[in-house]
């Protein structure tokens, strides 16, 4: 199946309409206060609506209640919610029983072990995306320009589709794709020309260039709207 990717921290319509222009699959507006990529629900529905269609609409939460969910939903429609905090597996299953939304949960990387997860949210979730740990006490949980040792999913059986996030450029996210056999990936600070703001050149050229890989044949197969288990 085709590559897929995701352009994620959108926040001005340069951005929208370039990664609009690109074809990417996923675009993702952070609701994290703390980010340098937050935004408004306000905002984003208002950049949303410059697009009819285009690329699925991704909510990234980091350990949301059910009220911050509720009122950004109320504002901007979404095709998926992305978990970037701490959640549980059944914390993960009860936000999408609640909301009737596919879930993607994003797995912090750093050594084999914190791929062991995998199997308890599997059952729950409906993506995953795997980006590089943070380090100890930083501040942000993604979004750090920090790649992780790609070979680590390298072979591994993951039964849901998946991206590949963390550090990835135009310059490398070929070779990213081939060492982990990514059917995925998901670029932010990639993507921006200064902290925050996204460069219209180079979301095309990242799209471009992971276009340009082989087609993966041996990914798990399916949409956002799969329902696992």
């Amino acid at each position: 199946m085709p590559i897929e990717v995701k352009i994620c921290g959108i926040r001005d319509a340069e951005g929208m309409d370039a990664t609009v222009a690109a074809g990417a699959d996923f675009l993702g507006f952070v609701f994290f206060p703390p980010s340098p990529r937050a935004i408004a629900p306000a905002e984003a529905a208002a950049l949303s609506a410059r697009h009819a269609g285009g690329p699925v609409r991704v909510g990234l939460f980091v350990d949301p209640t059910d009220d911050d969910i509720a009122a950004t939903l109320a504002t901007v429609p979404l095709g998926l919610i992305q978990l970037h905090g701490e959640e549980t597996p059944a914390r993960a299953a009860a936000i999408r029983a609640r909301f009737g939304l596919p879930v993607m949960k994003a797995i912090g990387v750093a050594a084999a072990a914190d791929l062991d997860v995998v199997d308890t949210f599997a059952p729950v979730v409906d993506r995953f995306l795997f980006d590089a740990k943070p380090p100890p006490g930083g501040p942000l949980p993604g979004g750090n320009a920090q790649p992780f040792e790609w070979r680590l999913m390298a072979g591994r059986a993951i039964p849901r589709p998946w991206l590949l996030a963390g550090g990835l450029t135009a310059g490398n996210v070929a070779e990213a794709i081939r060492t982990a056999g990514a059917p995925g990936v998901d670029v932010s600070s990639g993507v921006e020309r200064a902290r925050g703001v996204k460069d219209g050149g180079l979301v095309r050229a990242f799209v471009a260039a992971a276009r340009s890989t082989p087609d993966r044949t041996d990914a798990p197969t399916g949409d956002d709207t799969d329902r696992p288990g």
